[in-house]
């Protein structure tokens, strides 16, 4: 089954540490999802990909925003998508294991959250509503995001480690209803 990302009940959020003692949280505000997923109650049928427009970054601060759309950071220009292609899904107590490879600007790497599935409902215009939450961490460095400016006593300007917390939305996509006239009109074509 086909589903479509909720854009106005999903978020892509992360945080990093700012001088070793503050909290920088920001988001992408623009992101498309092709997913297949044969049952809503089984999270470990799900497959396809993820893809967020890296221009779309938000945190806040325009001039810190600029950056990260620089070629310091994202290089949204010359690599304007991330993509999180998914790989498995796997139960692991009361939560589930998503395991993805993450391309940012041309690297790919492999990357493991965890994932708190909501459960599935219908809402009250009659779509099949599915959602949940993936939480964990990931190292910038590790995908080629490497700028920094070293403070003095040892730390740096940007930790390496970022916080990611995605909050998803899914609907199940209706099939096409084709009305009986079109019908019709093409039998007597």
């Amino acid at each position: 089954m086909s589903w479509s990302l909720d854009p106005h009940h999903t978020a892509v959020s992360f945080s990093a540490k700012h001088l070793g003692v503050a909290t920088v949280r920001g988001s992408f505000n623009q992101v498309t999802a092709d997913l297949e997923l044969d049952d809503p109650n089984d999270p470990t049928t799900g497959r396809g990909t993820v893809t967020i427009q890296a221009a779309s970054i938000s945190t806040n601060s325009e001039q810190r925003d600029g950056h990260l759309k620089g070629a310091d950071f994202l290089d949204a220009e010359k690599y304007p998508e991330i993509v999180f292609t998914l790989k498995s899904i796997t139960p692991e107590g009361d939560h589930y294991k998503v395991t993805g490879d993450l391309k940012i600007k041309e690297t790919s790497r492999e990357l493991t959250l965890d994932y708190e599935h909501s459960g599935s409902v219908v809402d009250p215009f009659g779509n099949t509503k599915v959602g949940g939450t993936l939480t964990g961490t990931m190292n910038r460095s590790d995908w080629g995001l490497t700028w920094n400016v070293p403070l003095g006593g040892g730390g740096l300007l940007v930790s390496e480690k970022v916080k990611l917390e995605i909050d998803g939305e899914l609907t199940l996509d209706k099939p096409a209803v084709v009305e009986p006239a079109a019908i019709a009109a093409g039998a007597n074509a």
